[in-house]
């Protein structure tokens, strides 16, 4: 497994001030993406112990509220394992502190069973579509994206989405 680049400071993707890693590879290859540079597996930097400790010494710092996982495709089965492992040590170290994973897989169809979901707070889920672009969405690109509450959906049984003004763990 590889990744594309970790950025310690990232004020894009999710609320407040983030540490986001992007993982290499993807096969949805979207219309239009905005990461074609994460497509290719064979691409990036290996994904190592190396790298997961190099992500939670940068979270360590206060003005840090969370991890943002992207991609490439973050869920793909050669990345799931890493994103599981990297999400786990992260809750186990900042349990105050929120993990948002992007993915053009579906919560509800592709991933309910998958152990990663036991760490996740927010999942932005579904491929971005180009047509149903549209630039007043705040965490997705097409307004078939969902950006859901993975605990509540876990624990009512049914997808429940992100309320921007609901207090989530560390955000």
């Amino acid at each position: 497994m590889k990744y594309n680049k970790i950025r310690k400071m990232d004020i894009s993707n999710g609320p407040g001030v983030r540490v986001a890693i992007f993982m290499q590879g993807c096969a949805f290859h979207c219309k239009n993406c905005f990461n074609k540079e994460t497509w290719d597996f064979n691409e990036g930097k290996e994904f190592t112990e190396d790298t997961v400790n190099r992500v939670l010494e940068l979270a360590q710092k206060d003005h840090i509220v969370g991890l943002s996982i992207l991609g490439g495709e973050p869920m793909h089965p050669v990345n799931i394992e890493g994103t599981t492992r990297l999400a786990k040590k992260f809750k186990e170290k900042y349990p105050n502190k929120s993990v948002w994973v992007w993915t053009g897989f579906l919560f509800d169809k592709d991933l309910k069973d998958k152990e990663v979901l036991k760490y996740i707070d927010v999942l932005v889920d579904g491929r971005y579509e180009d047509e149903l672009h549209d630039f007043r969405l705040k965490w997705c690109g097409s307004s078939n994206q969902r950006v859901i509450d993975v605990q509540e959906s876990l624990k009512k049984g049914e997808i429940v989405l992100f309320e921007e003004n609901k207090e989530v763990i560390g955000v």
